[in-house]
């Protein structure tokens, strides 16, 4: 399939879906289902996109995802300060990207502004039967 038949493909439903917001992990975030759908061509593996929203000066707790888990993450709009494992303490402006592999920890995850709110798109990529994305760190 081409790429943007397959964009057009994933953001058609993302479109029309109904966005739900759901649990956070304990910290300022709110955090709304924007899509979920079994990939057909990759048996046992499901897309869900999440949309992150972030009031001025919010955080996420420190968190793990789930083993399976291949995350994109994308800068809607605002700054947001992020780490990854043990790579480095990084801002990410509206518009630039980055990946987190399977089993990630994220320690770092906040809006950088104390005005201005922030929104981050996270794509899983992830075992179908997975139910908790996220675990906070004790």
């Amino acid at each position: 399939m081409k790429f943007k038949s397959l964009a057009t493909a994933m953001l058609a439903p993302v479109a029309i879906a109904t966005a739900v917001p759901v649990s956070a992990h304990g910290g300022d975030e709110t955090v709304t289902e924007n899509f979920s759908q079994a990939i057909p061509n990759i048996p046992g593996k499901s897309l869900i996109a999440l949309i992150v929203d972030y009031p001025p000066g919010g955080t996420s707790v420190a968190h793990t995802h789930a083993k399976s888990a291949f995350i994109y993450a994308h800068v809607i709009s605002g700054e947001i300060e992020s780490k990854v494992n043990d790579g480095e303490t990084r801002i990410y402006r509206a518009g630039e990207s980055w990946s987190e592999p399977p089993a990630a920890s994220h320690p770092v995850s906040r809006n950088v502004s104390k005005t201005k709110p922030a929104r981050l798109l996270a794509i899983f990529v992830v075992d179908s039967g997975e139910k908790q994305l996220t675990t906070p760190v004790e």
